[in-house]
């Protein structure tokens, strides 16, 4: 058995950039659907849709959406530079 989700948001303000589209395939094998269900569930938390969902819930203001990804990002930073000086031994 394979599945595809396709996740895009209608209405208004949901333009191309908006739009996500996820094409997950998940081989279901000996009629094992709880394995095939856990993949299911990994993929997806890897591609990030749970999350994408979570944050569409409801509007976000665009300065509030560029506040968030810059901390975001400050965050991605700060854990690279510290995992590189534990590596070179600080």
């Amino acid at each position: 058995m394979s599945s595809a989700l396709i996740f895009a948001p209608s209405g208004r303000g949901a333009g191309p950039e908006r739009s996500v589209e996820v094409k997950v395939q998940v081989q279901v094998r000996d009629n094992n659907v709880d394995q095939a269900l856990r993949v299911l569930k990994k993929k997806l938390q890897r591609e990030g849709v749970f999350r994408e969902m979570k944050l569409r819930r409801s509007f976000e203001k665009p300065s509030a959406r560029k506040k968030r990804e810059r901390a975001e990002a400050v965050r991605r930073h700060r854990k690279l530079l510290r995992k590189r000086m534990e590596r070179e031994g600080f």
